[in-house]
């Protein structure tokens, strides 16, 4: 991987980008992206995440006091008590260095009701797990994909993948603290198949899941700029039919729906651009990805695509090509 730019967002919207910030996908959970990089270069990766990734040339890191701004303005947009404040990355959220205080932070907000958050659990220790429980974090979902430490390492690209020390974070999360823990492998058909009724076993053996389900199984799929094993892909009716199976074996529910979780559709803050507008707007930063650019107007961040030649402070026209879920791609034009 070539060497990334390493950028604090300070003073940039924090609206409208996939790579950091806020994002609101129409429910009452609004994700919180604070970090974007990632110790760990997973086979199954939809993001290109990690030491291993061949697209990625920036990495956030998005300033904690505007952050938690910007998150009270579309949690209080939003006008009700039961967000859920989801905190997740294109990357690990356990490598932005004020987690604690975010979650802190989070908590403070009286529009808040649960806070969660996604890990691959490798960076967490019992002393950082105490902090967020005190904190007052209300779930994590771990990634685990194997409990045979080869296959875990191969799996997360990286010897230094530590699988006893993983199990052991998860046991921790649910034998000591408060924190909820969802086991949330990624079944990877014709590479982990075997390891599937392994971490169910595991999770219901370590008592996950006080509250909510103890288990997440996620059904591998391929990604646009994603990383793509070579496996044959399973279908939907397949993927559903064996969780079924699972579930009356193990008499656990693996088959999930929003509402298990307390999501539910609600009020969208507005879109402010629409599909194929012209707008002028300001570079401000390189990208996420090759060529990429960042560039602001109407106080939402854009990623302009294709823009390699585009210099940073420059003005351009650019059109809209997506505007879904708040999250605004533009070509220049």
């Amino acid at each position: 991987m070539a060497r990334c730019n390493n950028i604090l967002i300070r003073d940039t919207p924090l609206f409208g980008c996939i790579a950091f910030g806020i994002i609101d996908r129409g429910t009452n959970v609004l994700q919180v992206r604070p970090f974007s990089e990632c110790p760990l270069s997973c086979v199954f990766c939809s993001t290109d995440a990690g030491p291993h990734s061949k697209r990625r040339i920036s990495a956030y890191m998005v300033d904690l006091p505007q952050l938690l701004s910007a998150f009270s303005w579309a949690a209080s947009y939003k006008e009700t008590d039961k967000i859920e404040a989801h905190i997740d990355t294109v990357g690990e959220p356990a490598m932005y260095p004020q987690l604690v205080e975010l979650v802190e932070g989070l908590s403070r907000n009286s529009h808040v009701s649960i806070i969660s958050m996604q890990t691959n659990g490798a960076l967490l220790n019992t002393k950082l797990i105490d902090e967020l429980d005190d904190a007052g974090l209300s779930r994590i979902n771990m990634s685990i994909e194997s409990l045979d430490p080869e296959l875990a390492k191969s799996i997360a690209g990286t010897d230094s993948y530590n699988l006893e020390r993983v199990m052991g974070n998860a046991e921790y999360i649910a034998k000591n603290t408060d924190i909820d823990l969802l086991v949330a492998p990624v079944w990877i058909p014709g590479i982990n198949d075997a390891e599937i009724p392994k971490l169910i076993e595991f999770a219901l053996k370590i008592g996950a899941g006080k509250r909510f389900p103890a288990l997440g199984i996620q059904k591998f799929l391929a990604h646009k700029y994603g990383r793509k094993p070579d496996i044959r892909p399973m279908s939907w009716e397949a993927f559903y039919s064996r969780l079924r199976e699972w579930e009356r074996t193990y008499d656990t529910k693996l088959v999930l729906s929003p509402e298990d979780f307390g999501s539910f559709e609600y009020k969208a803050i507005p879109r402010v651009f629409k599909r194929y507008e012209r707008v002028k707007v300001k570079v401000v930063g390189p990208g996420w990805m090759r060529g990429e650019k960042l560039a602001v107007a109407r106080d939402r961040v854009i990623t302009v695509v294709d823009a390699d030649r585009v210099p940073v402070g420059a003005e351009v026209f650019v059109r809209m090509e997506r505007v879904v879920d708040g999250i605004y791609i533009a070509k220049k034009q």
